[in-house]
């Protein structure tokens, strides 16, 4: 469920707020301290520069050019085969199943557009039929939290379909 984008996106983000607690231990009345404090605030800024970077898929502050969000998100659902075949389940008097390009990118429209919290706890809960206390356990999360991302995923795919 995770590509590699995401991945990088939450190693950052994880050592970004390691980082945050080493600088808040820091005593700013030492001298010592401040100086690894610059240097932890300046490395803080370096990984808000590539997790800004991951997420938009272009250069922070750059203000030229086009303009694709989430470009290594979509590449990597591109290549993805997410819609999980289903054909053996299915009655041999069952018409087969087809899903059209153009439906595909409708999909890979909405899924992109998620978070990844939320791409995580919308096809747990709706592909997947898991409850979201079984969510919350296995993301680690609160169940009102995982509430919330499939509420926000499910106003997204209503503003996508309709």
């Amino acid at each position: 469920m995770l590509n590699w984008a995401d991945e990088l996106i939450q190693e950052y983000s994880d050592g970004r707020r390691n980082l945050n607690k080493l600088c808040n231990s820091f005593d700013t009345t030492d001298p010592v301290d401040q100086a690894d404090m610059t240097q932890v605030n300046s490395m803080i800024g370096d990984m808000d520069f590539v997790i800004e970077w991951l997420e938009t898929g272009r250069q922070p502050g750059l203000m030229r050019g086009v303009d694709s969000r989430l470009v290594y998100q979509k590449r990597s659902l591109e290549s993805m085969d997410f819609i999980p075949d289903i054909t053996e389940q299915l009655d041999s008097n069952d018409k087969p199943l087809y899903l059209s390009e153009d439906k595909k990118k409708v999909l890979l429209n909405i899924f992109s557009s998620f978070s990844l919290r939320e791409r995580q706890c919308y096809i747990l809960h709706t592909a997947q039929g898991m409850s979201m206390a079984k969510i919350a356990e296995r993301l680690n999360l609160k169940k009102r939290t995982v509430q919330q991302y499939i509420e926000r995923a499910r106003e997204k795919v209503e503003q996508r379909v309709s």
